[in-house]
């Protein structure tokens, strides 16, 4: 990265907006891009540049718009096309960008080109999509019949047998979300073609969904290899595997994203951002990608840090370990150092809330929230602010299996229990969890709908919003909102916060996370305390820092460096 001319976006913040439970305009307790329309001075409040708007085209929501019917109209239950262009002319007027999450890996099982794709084995588009043969010799729909072991990421095989056709499709989320065949250059073109019109309309970019999985092992023969099997077959069939070594980053994977920067962003890429999001990309895949010679995208989302208290699974977690966290973050921070950028964030659509999840949704909610914010946002690469994290707005109680609504988990709990697992265990594993956490209603205000709906919510507003709201936030100056405006100020006025050199310090001490950020004379120091007792962090020459300016946090009372408990403070000096 050049510091003398450094992208638009290495000081930029970005805030995630899921429509759905953002505001609701209408009373029909869903959110929608009015609701979204309405609140722009809390953004702009907040200092944030960028606003990602998850998905609001048309979709039967099997997956809450990430399974796409139509990618160039607007959901009804969100809005039109004209509410689209109000908010790109709302957002510009304030300084602000809009960016788009657009999910290409796959389609709803409802778009016309899977419509078209399953109506005939002859159809034109019948090879815009996976469709396969039962494996040889087996019966077509029986269990195990399936073309590969490919284990789905909601639950289930990857393949679907399709009656009509006697063929399986390939999905490797639900099976309403089919995978588009990108091995298809008429799928690509088509895929551009609808990017470059969003473009034109004034969207300043995408966040693109899973984009890494684009591309399969396919052979030239037309076939996909098995899975690992980690464990010996059931009763009930062969066991499923782990298909992820042959669509993770697959081998067409950085020729398919060059190629949409040629066909779709070249040109104009100097206003835009083009974020991919990645499950299972390491550092060295992410500084491929995001290397600005290769244009291909212009930063990683990936997943390694909020997988580290994850055990056999999501649903199987083990204790919190800042230590972990430190090298995971370390590793990116290094690895992407001279060449790459990554994303930066704790919450979003398919992550619970921090606070709850590695901070103190209790008595100390405040200083974890602000503790954590901190720490996050004064690393290297670009912020994100998932809608309700600036207020600390924490985990749902969700007392029962039908106060859930996210298909993925709705569909672990079906199978737990049918494998026998007791209902209140696996309960027990859902509620610190599960995506719905991060998916109740935005709190504005203390009133019985939050001030998200004057309907019924779609999914129940969690009962602390008579605390914790928008309205008491920014009445409050010490409050967490006022705290990320802050943040965002740093981020803007400081080069040293966009572009410093980062350095990792005390990597073992499993209770406080330091690290510096140093550009020319500019040295800052970040300290967080992630217990609830008063910590006396053992940083090297600490007393360079006695007396240095506080710019984030409230100073030590002693003006040393001690911090209480779920502190978090940050310093500046010249070196």
């Amino acid at each position: 990265m050049d510091p003398a001319a450094p992208p638009w976006w290495t000081s930029a913040v970005v805030y995630q907006v899921y429509p759905r439970s953002f505001a609701d305009s209408d009373g029909d307790g869903i959110g929608d891009l009015r609701g979204v329309i309405d609140h722009l001075d809390h953004l702009e409040r907040l200092g944030v540049d960028v606003v990602w708007l998850s998905p609001v085209y048309r979709s039967p929501q099997h997956d809450n718009g990430y399974d796409i019917s139509d990618y160039e109209d607007v959901d009804p239950t969100f809005g039109t096309l004209a509410d689209v262009d109000a908010l790109v002319e709302g957002l510009h007027a304030r300084g602000m960008r809009l960016v788009m999450d657009l999910v290409v890996n796959h389609t709803s099982h409802e778009h016309p080109w899977f419509v078209a794709s399953r109506s005939s084995r002859d159809d034109p588009k019948r090879d815009w999509y996976w469709w396969r043969p039962a494996r040889e010799g087996m019966t077509p729909g029986a269990p195990g019949a399936e073309p590969t072991n490919w284990a789905s990421f909601f639950s289930g095989p990857s393949w679907t047998y399709d009656e009509a056709t006697g063929e399986y499709y390939l999905h490797l989320f639900a099976t309403q979300q089919p995978d588009l065949n990108w091995e298809n250059p008429e799928v690509r073109q088509a895929v551009y073609a609808m990017m470059r019109r969003w473009l034109d309309r004034g969207v300043d970019g995408f966040r693109m969904d899973v984009v890494n999985l684009i591309s399969k092992a396919v052979g030239d023969d037309g076939s996909l290899p098995e899975g690992h099997v980690a464990a010996a077959a059931g009763a009930g069939g062969a066991a499923l595997g782990d298909g992820s070594p042959h669509w993770t980053c697959g081998p067409r994977i950085h020729e398919f994203l060059a190629e949409m920067h040629r066909e779709v962003f070249a040109g104009r890429s100097d206003r835009l951002l083009t974020v991919g999001e990645m499950p299972g990309v390491t550092v060295e895949d992410a500084r491929l990608f995001t290397d600005p010679a290769r244009a291909e995208v212009d930063m990683v989302f990936q997943f390694e840090h909020v997988g580290i208290d994850h055990g056999a699974s999501k649903w199987d977690p083990v204790p919190f370990d800042l230590r972990a966290l430190k090298a995971t973050f370390g590793r990116w921070q290094t690895g992407l150092a001279e060449t790459g950028w990554n994303s930066l964030y704790w919450d979003n659509h398919d992550q619970p809330r921090i606070v709850s999840r590695w901070g103190d949704d209790g008595e100390h909610r405040v200083a974890a929230a602000k503790m954590l914010a901190t720490v996050l946002h004064l690393h290297r690469g670009t912020p994100y602010v998932y809608q309700g994290e600036e207020i600390g707005m924490t985990n749902a109680p969700f007392p029962a299996i039908t106060d859930f609504r996210d298909v993925e988990s709705l569909n672990h709990y079906r199978e737990a229990v049918a494998a026998g697992q007791d209902p209140d265990d696996v309960l027990a594993a859902l509620r610190p969890m599960s995506r719905d956490n991060a998916r109740t209603p935005m709190q504005w205000d203390d009133g019985p709908g939050a001030g998200f709906t004057t309907g019924t919510p779609w999914i129940a507003v969690n009962p602390n919003h008579t605390d914790i709201n928008v309205a008491a936030a920014w009445a409050d100056p010490s409050s967490v909102a006022h705290h990320y405006r802050r943040l965002a100020d740093l981020r803007h006025t400081e080069p040293a916060v966009a572009l410093g050199d980062f350095t990792m310090l005390l990597p073992d001490d499993p209770h406080v996370y330091a690290f510096t950020r140093r550009l020319g004379p500019t040295e800052i120091l970040v300290l967080g305390n992630f217990t609830a007792q008063e910590r006396e962090p053992d940083v090297p020459q600490a007393h360079l820092w006695s007396g240095a300016e506080v710019v984030a946090g409230d100073a030590a009372p002693d003006g040393g460096l001690r911090l209480g408990p779920w502190e978090g403070r940050a310093y500046r000096r010249t070196v």
